[in-house]
Protein backbone atom coordinates (compact mmCIF):
# COMPACT_ATOMS: atom_id res chain seq x y z
CA UNK A 1 0.00 0.00 0.00
CA UNK A 2 1.59 2.85 -1.07
CA UNK A 3 1.33 6.25 0.98
CA UNK A 4 0.93 8.18 -2.34
CA UNK A 5 -2.14 6.10 -4.16
CA UNK A 6 -5.30 7.65 -3.22
CA UNK A 7 -8.59 6.01 -2.92
CA UNK A 8 -6.43 3.18 -1.35
CA UNK A 9 -8.53 0.22 0.47
CA UNK A 10 -6.18 -1.58 2.22
CA UNK A 11 -6.19 -5.44 2.37
CA UNK A 12 -7.32 -7.24 5.92
CA UNK A 13 -3.65 -7.79 6.97
CA UNK A 14 -3.37 -4.02 6.45
CA UNK A 15 -6.47 -2.48 8.10
CA UNK A 16 -4.68 -5.17 11.10
CA UNK A 17 -1.79 -3.60 11.13
CA UNK A 18 -3.50 -0.11 10.53
CA UNK A 19 -5.08 -0.90 13.62
CA UNK A 20 -2.16 -1.99 15.87
CA UNK A 21 -0.08 0.74 14.46
CA UNK A 22 -2.54 3.54 15.83
CA UNK A 23 -2.11 2.04 19.08
CA UNK A 24 -5.30 0.39 19.46
CA UNK A 25 -5.99 -2.70 21.99
CA UNK A 26 -6.03 -6.09 21.28
CA UNK A 27 -9.57 -5.42 22.81
CA UNK A 28 -10.32 -2.99 20.42
CA UNK A 29 -8.80 -5.23 17.44
CA UNK A 30 -11.34 -8.31 18.02
CA UNK A 31 -14.11 -5.92 18.47
CA UNK A 32 -13.22 -4.76 14.80
CA UNK A 33 -12.53 -8.16 13.58
CA UNK A 34 -16.06 -9.28 14.66
CA UNK A 35 -17.84 -6.53 13.08
CA UNK A 36 -16.19 -7.33 10.18
CA UNK A 37 -17.11 -10.74 10.45
CA UNK A 38 -20.73 -10.17 10.42
CA UNK A 39 -21.20 -7.40 8.60
CA UNK A 40 -19.69 -9.28 5.66
CA UNK A 41 -21.98 -11.97 6.14
CA UNK A 42 -24.82 -9.20 5.55
CA UNK A 43 -23.28 -7.73 2.76
CA UNK A 44 -22.69 -10.86 1.15
CA UNK A 45 -26.62 -11.00 1.27
CA UNK A 46 -26.84 -8.18 -0.40
CA UNK A 47 -26.89 -7.46 -4.24
CA UNK A 48 -24.15 -4.49 -5.31
CA UNK A 49 -21.96 -4.27 -2.26
CA UNK A 50 -18.51 -3.39 -2.12
CA UNK A 51 -17.43 -6.64 -0.36
CA UNK A 52 -13.83 -5.30 0.15
CA UNK A 53 -15.04 -1.58 1.48
CA UNK A 54 -16.97 -3.03 4.26
CA UNK A 55 -14.56 -5.59 5.09
CA UNK A 56 -12.30 -2.74 5.41
CA UNK A 57 -14.55 -0.21 6.60
CA UNK A 58 -15.79 -2.81 9.31
CA UNK A 59 -11.97 -3.58 10.16
CA UNK A 60 -10.91 0.02 10.42
CA UNK A 61 -14.35 1.91 11.81
CA UNK A 62 -12.72 2.24 15.57
CA UNK A 63 -9.21 3.31 14.30
CA UNK A 64 -9.84 7.00 16.10
CA UNK A 65 -10.13 4.53 20.08
CA UNK A 66 -6.37 4.37 19.82
CA UNK A 67 -6.26 7.92 20.63
CA UNK A 68 -9.56 7.73 22.65
CA UNK A 69 -12.65 6.35 23.82
CA UNK A 70 -14.67 9.02 23.60
CA UNK A 71 -17.58 10.16 20.93
CA UNK A 72 -15.04 11.66 18.58
CA UNK A 73 -13.77 8.31 17.87
CA UNK A 74 -15.02 8.41 14.80
CA UNK A 75 -13.85 11.61 13.62
CA UNK A 76 -10.59 11.09 14.86
CA UNK A 77 -10.54 7.91 13.07
CA UNK A 78 -11.69 9.56 9.66
CA UNK A 79 -9.08 12.01 10.17
CA UNK A 80 -5.90 9.22 10.36
CA UNK A 81 -7.52 7.54 7.45
CA UNK A 82 -7.29 10.38 5.67
CA UNK A 83 -3.75 11.31 6.52
CA UNK A 84 -3.40 8.02 5.01
CA UNK A 85 -4.28 8.68 1.85
CA UNK A 86 -7.47 6.14 2.14
CA UNK A 87 -10.67 6.44 0.27
CA UNK A 88 -13.03 8.46 0.71
CA UNK A 89 -15.66 5.90 1.05
CA UNK A 90 -13.95 3.87 3.85
CA UNK A 91 -12.91 7.37 5.21
CA UNK A 92 -16.77 7.99 5.62
CA UNK A 93 -17.91 4.52 6.62
CA UNK A 94 -15.46 5.64 9.81
CA UNK A 95 -16.36 8.98 10.61
CA UNK A 96 -20.52 7.87 10.21
CA UNK A 97 -20.59 4.58 12.21
CA UNK A 98 -21.45 5.72 15.54
CA UNK A 99 -25.00 4.28 16.32
CA UNK A 100 -27.43 5.14 13.40
CA UNK A 101 -25.29 8.36 13.26
CA UNK A 102 -25.19 11.91 14.49
CA UNK A 103 -27.19 14.92 12.97
CA UNK A 104 -25.50 17.91 12.61
CA UNK A 105 -27.36 19.48 15.73
CA UNK A 106 -26.56 16.39 17.92
CA UNK A 107 -23.00 16.98 16.96
CA UNK A 108 -22.68 20.83 17.45
CA UNK A 109 -23.74 19.61 20.89
CA UNK A 110 -21.46 17.37 21.19
CA UNK A 111 -18.85 19.24 20.83
CA UNK A 112 -17.49 18.21 16.88
CA UNK A 113 -17.67 19.86 13.90
CA UNK A 114 -20.85 20.82 12.62
CA UNK A 115 -21.80 18.32 9.96
CA UNK A 116 -23.98 15.34 9.34
CA UNK A 117 -22.78 11.85 10.52
CA UNK A 118 -25.79 9.75 9.52
CA UNK A 119 -24.57 7.08 7.18
CA UNK A 120 -25.32 7.38 3.59
CA UNK A 121 -24.52 4.80 1.46
CA UNK A 122 -25.14 1.23 1.88
CA UNK A 123 -21.89 0.15 3.16
CA UNK A 124 -22.00 2.84 5.68
CA UNK A 125 -24.89 1.70 6.99
CA UNK A 126 -24.32 -2.13 7.28
CA UNK A 127 -21.14 -1.25 9.29
CA UNK A 128 -22.82 1.41 11.87
CA UNK A 129 -25.57 -1.37 11.98
CA UNK A 130 -23.68 -4.20 12.80
CA UNK A 131 -21.27 -2.00 15.11
CA UNK A 132 -24.84 -2.14 17.01
CA UNK A 133 -25.10 -5.54 17.85
CA UNK A 134 -21.40 -6.37 18.48
CA UNK A 135 -20.47 -5.47 22.39
CA UNK A 136 -16.60 -6.30 22.54
CA UNK A 137 -16.74 -9.57 20.55
CA UNK A 138 -20.32 -10.70 21.49
CA UNK A 139 -23.47 -10.41 19.10
CA UNK A 140 -26.45 -9.00 20.97
CA UNK A 141 -30.14 -7.92 19.38
CA UNK A 142 -30.78 -4.75 18.32
CA UNK A 143 -33.69 -5.36 21.09
CA UNK A 144 -30.89 -5.35 23.93
CA UNK A 145 -28.96 -2.43 21.81
CA UNK A 146 -32.08 -0.21 22.17
CA UNK A 147 -32.56 -0.78 26.04
CA UNK A 148 -28.77 -0.25 26.58
CA UNK A 149 -29.39 3.21 24.66
CA UNK A 150 -32.41 4.18 27.12
CA UNK A 151 -30.50 2.89 29.85
CA UNK A 152 -27.63 5.35 28.91
CA UNK A 153 -30.39 8.30 28.08
CA UNK A 154 -29.70 8.56 24.80
CA UNK A 155 -32.39 10.99 23.37
CA UNK A 156 -35.56 9.31 21.21
CA UNK A 157 -34.57 10.43 17.70
CA UNK A 158 -31.39 8.64 18.17
CA UNK A 159 -33.14 5.45 18.78
CA UNK A 160 -35.61 5.87 16.60
CA UNK A 161 -32.75 6.08 13.71
CA UNK A 162 -31.36 3.09 15.00
CA UNK A 163 -34.47 0.91 14.99
CA UNK A 164 -35.23 1.92 11.09
CA UNK A 165 -31.32 1.55 10.33
CA UNK A 166 -31.66 -2.02 11.46
CA UNK A 167 -35.18 -2.35 9.75
CA UNK A 168 -33.23 -1.10 6.02
CA UNK A 169 -30.06 -3.71 6.59
CA UNK A 170 -32.85 -6.34 7.69
CA UNK A 171 -35.24 -5.78 4.85
CA UNK A 172 -32.82 -5.35 1.72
Amino acid sequence: MSETDSSVIPTRDECILLLENAGCSTYVIEHCKTVAALALNIAKAHNGMNIKLVECGALLHDIGRGQTHGIDHAVIGAEIARKLNLDERLVLIIERHIGAGITQDSAKALGLEEISYIPESMEEKIVAHVDNLIVGTNMISIDTRIEMMKKHGIDNDSITRSIELANEIMRE
